[in-house]
């Protein structure tokens, strides 16, 4: 479990802190604080515990109208502002010596026409268009002692039908991915044209880390978002087939992080331990997935 984190969003939660976080695991990543004094709490305990710190940017909330920073915008002067955002937030949290700051990518989103969007979660309507932004990323990693993530957003055609990606990825191989397991699987549930596991294979050599939990999608809709991923939970049911993605991973990358985003007060205590036990072996031992669905 020493590469296992929890995330806190919103502030310090010291009840989810006590019930999520186990002795061992490797960190903790912090989204939208709403006080200072919370994230003075987050350092102390860091410090105190010897545990890493991780920001989903933005590690303050109030600071924009957007959670995201539109670093890929097609207007100069959006994307001049959003670097400038970025790099305020970089120097204040610097005290904080972050291990790594997690940024959601592509920003804005390019949206395959091809694909009803309807039921994905953008936070705002000016979400949408395309540039890289590495080099720049990539500088303020080393300026800032931080590895720069990506977190993948909606994908389009660029990222899982080309090596347009791979290729900056291996050009700036200080940049790192997050893939996100439920949005994985939601866009793979409304894109005919999407292979979740696909893109695991072809990716998780990249990431630095995972964001895990799970969701049920059937014709009736998509429910128990952010659940956590228990072994009960099958694919059949219309759960995401979470046993063929740790087994990808497991086989890519052992190493990488894998941070549980999901919502641990809808499930027991034996629940979550169970969720952990289930983890820890499908990325400790060979294991051939036994879900019903599509087979790797």
């Amino acid at each position: 479990m020493k590469n296992f984190m929890i995330g806190q969003y919103g502030g310090f939660d010291q009840a989810k802190y006590a019930r999520d976080f186990k002795e061992g695991f490797y960190g903790i990543e912090a989204c939208l604080f709403e006080s200072e004094m919370d994230i003075r709490i987050l350092q102390r305990e860091s410090q105190a515990k010897g545990f890493a710190v991780g920001v989903h940017f933005p590690l303050r909330a109030g600071q924009s109208k957007l959670r995201d920073a539109l670093f890929m915008d097609a207007h100069d002067q959006t994307r001049a502002e959003a670097f400038e955002r970025i790099e305020r937030e970089l120097a204040y949290m610097a005290f904080l010596s972050p291990t790594y700051v997690l940024f959601h990518y592509p920003k804005p989103v390019i949206l395959d026409d091809r694909v009803d969007w309807n039921v994905w979660r953008f936070h705002d309507t000016r979400d949408y268009v395309w540039e890289q932004v590495f080099a720049w990323l990539a500088e303020k990693g080393k300026e800032f002692h931080f590895t720069p993530v990506l977190e993948f957003d909606a994908l389009n055609r660029y990222v899982y039908e080309t090596k347009f990606l791979e290729d900056l990825l291996q050009k700036y191989p200080t940049i790192k991915l997050c893939l996100d397991t439920g949005r994985l699987f939601l866009q793979e549930k409304i894109d005919p044209c999407f292979d979740a596991r696909k893109v695991i294979q072809t990716y998780t050599k990249y990431a630095f880390s995972i964001h895990l939990k799970s969701m049920k999608v059937t014709a009736s809709g998509v429910e128990f978002v952010h659940f956590p991923v228990l072994p009960e939970s099958k694919p059949e049911e219309g759960w995401a087939p979470i046993e063929d993605y740790l087994t990808i991973i497991r086989k890519e990358n052992p190493h990488v992080k894998i941070m549980f985003e999901h919502r641990s007060d809808q499930v027991t205590d034996e629940q979550l331990e169970r969720c952990y036990r289930w983890v820890k072996d499908l990325l400790s031992e060979p294991h051939e997935s036994t879900s019903s669905s599509n087979s790797i």
